[in-house]
This record gives C-alpha cells, sequence and structure tokens, in this order.
C-alpha cells in the first residue's frame, strides 16, 4: 500500500437528509480529507441524495432496503477507488482527526485489516448516552470478543483495507435486511485479518437507537437472528477450525509516539 492510502468513506443513508447533512459537513472540516465519499441512497424519499450532491459526494442507489444491502453496495463501489474503506452512518459526527487516524494506523501497521472504534452518544438524556456508551455498544464489545474471539466491528465506526472487504463480500448475508450488518461482517472474518480494537477511536453517533424500549429491544433481538443466520460459522469451535493456527490473537490498536491524535475521544 501506498505511504498514502486512498480512503473511500462510504454511507449508507435512508430518509435521513438532515443528519446526512452534518455528517458531510464534518467529514468536509477533516485535516486529512478523503478522497471520495460516497453516499448509498436507499430508497429515499427524502433530499437525501440531493443534499449528498450538494457536498460533491459520489451517489449510488441501492433499492433493496435494508442497512446491509445498502452498505454492501457502497464498499462494492468503493473497492475500485480506494485502498481503505471507512464507514459511518447518517447520524455519525466524525471528530476533524478522524480520518488522519485511520490513515495513520493502517500505513504503519500494514497487518492491520480493519480498526474499528466505540461510541459517543448525542441527544438523548444523561442516562440515555452513558447506557447507549457503556452497555449496548460497549457492552457489544466486550461479549462479541469473548464469543467470536476478534472484536465487534461497530458499523457506524470503522474502516478496512479494500483486500478484506474483496475477501468476505460473498460471504457476508448481504442481501438480509433483518440482520446487524456489522455483527453479520464481524463473523465472516478471521483473526488472520487484523482486526483491531481502538478504544479511543470513538464516533459522536445519535442516541436514537436507545431513546425507546422498542428499539433497544428489537436491535438487541436483531443479534439473535444474525447469529442464527450465520450458524454455524459463527460458533465458537467452527471459527476455531476455519482460522489459521499460527494467527495472532485480536488485540486492541495501542497508539505509539505520533500515532497518538491529541483530544481525539473527547
Amino acid at each position: 500500500m501506498p505511504l498514502a492510502p486512498r480512503v473511500a468513506v462510504v454511507i449508507p443513508c435512508r430518509n435521513d437528509a438532515d443528519y446526512l447533512a452534518a455528517c458531510l459537513a464534518a467529514l468536509a472540516a477533516q485535516t486529512h480529507p478523503a478522497d471520495v465519499v460516497i453516499v448509498v441512497d436507499n430508497a429515499s424519499t427524502d433530499a437525501s441524495a440531493a443534499v449528498a450532491r450538494s457536498h460533491d459526494a459520489v451517489v449510488v442507489h441501492e433499492s433493496s432496503i435494508g442497512i446491509w444491502p445498502a452498505a454492501a453496495r457502497g464498499y462494492d463501489e468503493a473497492l475500485e477507488r480506494a485502498d481503505i474503506i471507512a464507514r459511518l452512518d447518517a447520524d455519525s459526527r466524525p471528530h476533524s482527526d478522524w480520518i488522519a487516524t485511520l490513515v495513520r494506523a493502517f500505513v504503519s501497521d500494514p497487518t492491520l485489516g480493519v480498526l474499528t472504534g466505540g461510541a459517543e452518544f448525542y441527544g438523548g438524556t444523561p442516562l440515555q448516552n452513558y447506557l447507549g456508551e457503556r452497555w449496548y455498544i460497549g457492552g457489544g464489545h466486550y461479549w462479541i470478543k469473548k464469543w467470536l474471539g476478534i472484536p465487534l466491528v461497530f458499523g457506524s465506526n470503522f474502516a478496512m483495507r479494500a483486500r478484506v472487504w474483496e475477501r468476505v463480500r460473498e460471504h457476508v448475508d448481504r442481501q438480509n435486511a433483518r440482520i446487524h450488518d456489522d455483527l453479520d461482517l464481524t463473523i465472516r472474518l478471521r483473526p488472520s485479518d487484523g482486526v483491531r480494537y481502538d478504544p479511543q477511536l470513538r464516533m459522536p453517533v445519535s442516541a436514537r437507537p436507545v431513546q425507546t424500549l422498542s428499539g433497544l429491544s428489537r436491535r438487541v433481538f436483531k443479534v439473535a437472528s444474525t447469529f442464527a443466520v450465520s450458524w454455524p460459522e459463527g460458533a465458537k469451535w467452527r471459527r476455531a477450525d476455519l482460522s489459521p493456527t499460527n494467527a495472532e490473537p485480536a488485540a486492541e490498536w495501542i497508539r505509539d509516539g505520533d500515532d497518538w491524535a491529541p483530544g481525539y475521544g473527547r
């Protein structure tokens, strides 16, 4: 990979024009700009596509409604455009050094294939924000790593090398709108893919998922659904059989020296 890898940011979006405008504004303010921003318009009926174009994003349309169909279409579009495929959601608000931090991490470690981080919830009550960060996302990172042996790839805040998507794109359940796309992607990854979690790589995201009990329950239920459709590949014993015996165990990403981004994750 060249010292200055090309970065594509993929944003699946369905009827989220207002959130998308703020997300794209935050991307425009990055200290290391993306080479291309790809907004996947998932059959929106609002101004999402127009908002994307007004911010000079590439707009692609995906008629199959669902986060996995939209995200997968975006990753496919990014393959020929970038070395690193980064992912946000429309309600993400990346800190100004988000892309710069990703690039430094991938350049400094050729074995790094996927880098993910955590969340900072906004828009909810202090309790909702806390529970979202520590229980919903934090708990997901904890339990998924214990079960799968690698960190949970958080869909609102991660990046992967294009070669990783090339390997898994035909293995994920990309047309299934009833499962968590990021968990399904995590299940298809292996320790040899170089999956790392950086606890300081934090992404402000809307507290919408945790503001109602029904919404939170629906998302938790989808965890079981995601494992069910991937069985037995998601089973611990099956993953052990499929992983190379000499693969290094997954670990947190440890920044060193200049790799630290002062103030990041504030």
